[in-house]
């Protein structure tokens, strides 16, 4: 009998994939550049919006830039096979290291270059609140403890752009598993590091105390859920800290500002945690917030993305956004 596979809505056809050997080679050509120059930067503004976009030819890289994306590599780890296909190519790593949202560091540019000043030596992680087994990690820990896998997500901002992204880490599911969380976790909350010594972000705006530091959360069964993920690693190397190193949080059927970056405690609480955004706006920024192209934002519609590239904003591939972002039928049960 034969079995006829019906592609999945995220798949990409086989001949427009960008392999894993192609990305790498990409990244042994830009250790060969490093003395050439970067023209356009970017912008990053409030949530994840870009002004300007990156410039994504190689032989134009800029030593300053190419120098936060050469980290160590994380192999050996295996390629979740459920996730090495999309509906579009892999984003150059170039373009994805210099668009970035980061309000830690600024809201308006050079957020890759400004995060820079984040330190990473000697990283931890605490996981409290309502588990029978509270740990403090290391990051060599993490990097130990959980297998690590490298899984190609797609990325969907609120403000209505996109990228698809090789992320390398662990389900969130797996540290669950260890921390035990008791029958009174009901949420998780994540808290991202923050020094007002080096951020450049206001702590006023708009009349009001802004929130630091950035927190995001979870229902508990949104952690559970097979998609979460908690992000070591990109390109096959670790955390560059525009991406959020060292560790952060990936949840691909969510906006984007739901993965928060360096993340330093895990919180597990009965009652729903306060969130950054939603604290700050929320009217624009929920808690829950999952990719919805019939649910407009307040002001603008999100039924299409642009997914980035070179040149301008206005020239970049629109493309309709799916519900979830295309992982329905991984997580619409979750909201029955």
């Amino acid at each position: 009998m034969t079995i006829i596979r019906i592609p999945k809505a995220w798949e990409l056809p086989e001949a427009r994939a960008t392999s894993a050997n192609a990305y790498f080679n990409r990244r042994r050509l830009l250790k060969n550049i490093a003395n050439f120059s970067l023209g356009a930067g970017i912008v990053s503004v409030l949530g994840c919006k870009g002004s300007s976009a990156p410039n994504n030819n190689l032989v134009s890289a800029n030593p300053a830039l190419t120098a936060t994306l050469e980290l160590p590599s994380l192999e050996p780890f295996t390629r979740n096979p459920t996730f090495q296909k999309v509906d579009r190519p892999i984003t150059d790593e170039v373009l994805a290291g210099q668009y970035n949202n980061y309000y830690e560091f600024g809201g308006s540019k050079s957020i890759w270059r400004a995060s820079q000043a984040l330190p990473t030596d000697n990283w931890q992680v605490e996981v409290t609140g309502l588990v029978k087994n509270p740990r403090t990690y290391d990051l060599e820990d993490l990097l130990k403890k959980f297998p690590l896998e490298e899984r190609v997500y797609r990325m969907r901002c609120v403000e209505a752009w996109s990228m698809v992204l090789p992320w390398v880490g662990f389900p969130m599911k797996l540290l669950m598993a260890e921390v035990e969380p008791t029958d009174k976790a009901k949420f998780v909350s994540f808290t991202s590091y923050y020094d007002r010594e080096i951020s450049l972000a206001p702590v006023q705006s708009l009349g009001q105390k802004v929130p630091w530091p950035y927190t995001e959360g979870l229902h508990l069964k949104e952690m559970a859920n097979e998609l979460a993920f908690f992000a070591v690693g990109i390109y096959g190397e670790m955390l560059p800290k525009q991406h959020g190193a060292p560790i952060r949080a990936v949840l691909p059927w969510k906006y984007g500002f739901k993965g928060a970056k360096s993340i330093v405690k895990i919180d597990f609480v009965e009652e729903k945690p306060a969130t950054f955004w939603n604290t700050l706006a929320p009217s624009e920024y929920g808690f829950v917030d999952n990719v919805n192209p019939n649910k407009p934002h307040p002001r603008w519609s999100q039924k299409k993305e642009r997914f980035i590239g070179t040149g301008s904003e206005v020239s970049w591939e629109e493309r309709t956004t799916l519900p979830y972002n295309g992982y329905e039928e991984f997580v619409a049960s979750l909201y029955k």
